[in-house]
């Protein structure tokens, strides 16, 4: 059973912005509700791991939507970490202005 680590709503503003942070040895997948967009914005979704401890943290999975999503909900792949995860959400172009994207970071296991 998938279990909340962290959730809440993000309000872009053009930067990369960090939504989570977890030193937990888990799976963990990204959630995004995109249903916000409008064709001709475009977001990305990033997980950043490491692989030692005292290692530099690097970038482990990334998406990028463009426009109104059919589907607006977006999940990451399932992304093993067991020194640390951090979850990141960009919005990289808007046309009408920076949204709000609730989001959850989820543990597999």
């Amino acid at each position: 059973m998938p279990t909340s680590i962290s959730s809440g709503t993000k309000t872009a503003d053009g930067t990369e912005q960090d939504l989570a942070t977890s030193t937990a040895n888990k799976n963990f997948v990204l959630v995004v509700d995109t249903a916000a967009m409008v064709n001709g914005e475009i977001i990305e979704l990033r997980l950043y791991t490491k692989c030692l401890s005292g290692g530099t943290e690097r970038l482990a999975y990334m998406a990028t939507f463009i426009h109104a999503q059919a589907e607006p909900m977006k999940y990451s792949v399932p992304v093993p970490a067991n020194i640390s995860l951090r979850a990141t959400l960009k919005q990289a172009a808007y046309i009408t202005g920076y949204k709000d994207f609730p989001w959850n970071l989820l543990s597999l296991a």
